[in-house]
């Protein structure tokens, strides 16, 4: 496992708190470096939407395409155009009248209800419209008036506020001493006719044409048809002529009757009607440049064109369906797969929690249907072609319109407009995020997947690896058996191979360590018995009284490496009896009291107290062993008593037996707590050294302690004890500290 460094925790105030060790994997540090595999997404974000980018410069350069087109088939063909209308400084509006073009016939009944936004298609001709006014009381008369256009004919209708209707008399020939309307044009080769609908009574108009303007003499004319109805607040008249009587200029004009004699009150219109100077002009969607303009709209563009005045002449298409690319087509598979349902129900909705959806339905009314306006527009009618990007009225849709210019002998006649939405790029660049997103999180879901697994096998077998090292070596640094060799050619089973190389050498060390005491105890027996020998025979001989303390010297320090010799081995040879001696079932507490009583004979001055919770206790082990494993407790807790009294407490605690051997005395160094059973380990002074020690005592109790299964610890303890004292003849209480050993063993199943 990989530990990172420690490092310091500080509190706002710079006082430390604390150390923490953060411990970070291999799998989450791959797992860690396989989040920034989370920049790709992004990065094929911005690449579609730069590919966005350039698809729009794409698409306005194509629709720049499209106007030139148009505008090339428009070039220099004058007979498309109204010509005296072209060259007006100005339109006045209610004056300068445009066609709108219907969709669908007319029903000649007198009523708007047919008449597609009438209300915002009309014009109001009130007191500031009056041509004349032959009364002083202030006129009652105003209308509201449209112009349409389907097929071949002229519709127009009149709306009428009038206080009283005056229709012509059954035997009366004039036909101006009544409510009239007045229209005057011009016909295509620019000759003036007036006509006048005069009526006897509502229903179908009469009509007539003036055949001699000049002493008003009327002819009935059977082109003009219509109806004249009463309204509440008026009359509305409705009529169509055929186009091919128009030419550019037309104006009508109202006269308002209110008494029987017949007397004009006033005249209400959109121009002078007597005066053909007056007129003005008419502009109806061209049927020449409708035809021209239909061929175009199978681009799938919303189409315009216009005059100087910027008055729709022709339009194709619908804005609507305008999406910016060619086909729309959706390919239906009644055999969905599993992963496209997957996709479709559970990643498209987050997808869209960041995406857009192209609207499908928004409002644009930015356009009058017989008027553009716009920037780009007024550019392109000075000569330059122009384009710009516009938002709908709803703001929901981005629009892109391109203006190019229509020459006739360099002169500017008009423009042609075309314009496209942005959806369709947009759905294009949906989609191509979606297959994007999903095939990137796919690929991002197997790698993290596949990053995990490769993460997790090597995390699992350098875990093997230090179970197999910290196996191998148990925790007083003995090698119990060697590393497993694999076969793996990678770095990892170079070191496992290195491990078990490793592992082998130490195997074989310790072994020679462990064999090395029996072996000088063996090699140096022989020249001490030697020199025994010789100091022996040399104490037979007639020497000096001082010679006899040298050899009495020599003999106590042979004496002395005897023992130290002994106690090399002792332990070796207690861990070759315990490897062969069977376990046998006895009763630990009768193995501990007889034990107390010889030690009770041995150190008569000292006092041992036992006690013994539970009787009979029975363990398996070897009591022979267990006896010399209490011989070498009690002998160090003797050594270590500065009171001369030990205290034995035998307890069960559930299914084990707890022995606890405490002694008042010197404390044991906190640094060698852990370590007082190892081999070697010894904590006594020079001055309770009275005879060579090597540390093996507790050693040889710890082996075995744990041939009984069982464990064995050292502790330090504190206790307060009341004490009778003889000076003061006061109780009096004192603090006692010392050393705790304590055992631990399985009792019998």
């Amino acid at each position: 496992m990989i530990v990172s460094k420690p490092f310091m925790v500080w509190a706002t105030d710079g006082i430390h708190i604390n150390l923490v060790n953060i411990r970070i994997g291999l799998r989450t540090k791959l797992l860690l470096l396989s989040s920034f595999l989370f920049s790709i997404p992004w990065l094929g974000y911005q690449y579609v939407w730069e590919m966005e980018k350039y698809l729009r410069f794409g698409q306005e350069q194509t629709l720049v395409g499209t106007a030139r087109a148009l505008a090339t088939a428009l070039h220099e063909r004058p007979n498309l155009f109204n010509n005296q209308a072209s060259f007006l400084p100005n339109v006045e509006k209610g004056k300068d009248l445009y066609g709108f073009e219907f969709k669908r016939p007319l029903q000649l009944d007198g009523k708007p209800d047919d008449w597609p936004e009438f209300i915002e298609r009309a014009h109001l001709y009130d007191v500031k419209n009056t041509i004349a006014s032959y009364s002083v009381v202030p006129h009652s008369l105003s209308f509201t008036g449209a112009v349409g256009k389907f097929d071949k004919y002229l519709y127009l209708f009149f709306q009428v506020n009038d206080n009283q209707s005056i229709f012509r008399g059954k035997n009366t020939r004039s036909i101006f001493k009544n409510d009239h309307l007045t229209l005057s044009l011009t016909d295509n080769d620019n000759v003036f006719h007036q006509y006048v609908i005069s009526n006897k009574q509502p229903g179908w108009l009469d009509a007539f044409r003036m055949t001699n303007i000049a002493n008003n003499i009327p002819e009935a004319t059977p082109q003009i048809q219509g109806t004249w109805q009463l309204t509440p607040h008026g009359y509305n008249i409705e009529m169509r002529l055929p186009l091919s009587m128009l030419g550019d200029k037309i104006a009508f004009s109202l006269s308002d009757v209110d008494h029987e004699n017949g007397d004009i009150e006033s005249i209400t219109g959109s121009a002078d009607t007597n005066d053909v100077d007056a007129l003005g002009t008419i502009v109806v969607p061209s049927p020449e440049i409708e035809r021209i303009v239909k061929g175009m709209s199978y681009t799938y563009s919303s189409i315009w064109v216009v005059d100087q005045h910027q008055r729709v002449l022709a339009s194709a298409g619908d804005l609507q369906q305008a999406s910016g690319v060619w086909r729309n087509t959706s390919i239906s598979d009644k055999n969905e797969s599993f992963l496209s349902k997957l996709e479709r129900d559970y990643l498209h909705p987050i997808y869209y929690k960041f995406l857009t959806r192209p609207p499908k339905a928004f409002v644009d009314k930015l356009y009058d249907r017989s008027n553009l306006t716009g920037k780009h527009i007024e550019t392109a009618l000075n000569g330059t072609a122009d384009s710009q990007w516009r938002l709908t009225t709803d703001q929901q849709a981005l629009v892109l319109s391109a203006a190019y210019p229509i020459f006739i002998e360099d002169d500017v006649m008009g423009a042609v407009i075309v314009e496209e939405t942005t959806n369709g790029i947009r759905t294009l660049r949906n989609r191509a995020l979606e297959k994007l997103f999903t095939s990137i999180l796919a690929i991002l879901s197997l790698g993290t997947v596949a990053f995990f697994l490769f993460a997790s096998r090597i995390s699992n077998r350098i875990r093997k690896l230090r179970n197999q090292a910290e196996l191998a070596i148990d925790e007083h640094g003995r090698i119990k058996h060697d590393l497993e060799e694999v076969k793996a050619n990678d770095e990892i089973g170079d070191l496992s191979r290195s491990f078990s190389t490793a592992v082998s050498r130490l195997s074989q060390y310790n072994h020679y360590l462990e064999n090395m005491s029996s072996r000088l105890s063996h090699e140096l027996r022989t020249p001490i018995a030697v020199v025994r020998t010789s100091l022996e025979n040399l104490t037979m001989q007639n020497i000096d009284e001082s010679a006899k303390a040298y050899i009495d010297r020599a003999q106590s320090g042979i004496e002395r490496l005897n023992y130290i010799l002994t106690s090399m081995s002792e332990a070796t040879r207690i861990e070759q009896m315990l490897q062969s001696t069977d376990p046998v079932a006895f009763d630990l507490t009768q193995v501990i009291a007889g034990c107390i009583g010889g030690y009770q004979q041995i150190h008569p001055d000292f006092q041992f107290q036992l006690t013994i919770a539970e009787q009979p206790q029975k363990i398996n082990g070897s009591p022979e062993h267990f006896a010399q494993l209490l011989d070498k407790i009690i002998s160090n807790a003797v050594d270590f008593s500065e009171d001369k009294k030990i205290n034995i407490d035998v307890i069960r605690v559930k299914n084990d037996i707890s022995i606890s051997i405490a002694n008042r005395g010197q404390l044991l160094p906190e640094q060698m707590q852990g370590k007082l059973f190892d081999s070697m380990v010894s904590v006594r002074t020079n001055e309770q050294q009275q005879q060579p020690h090597l540390g093996l005592g507790l050693f040889i109790a710890r082996l075995i302690c744990e041939y009984h299964h069982g464990t064995i610890t050292a502790e330090n303890y504190s206790e307060i004890s009341t004490g009778f004292d003889v000076n003061t003849k006061d109780t009096s209480s004192r603090e006692h500290s010392g050393v705790k050993i304590i055992i631990r063993l399985p009792l019998q199943d």
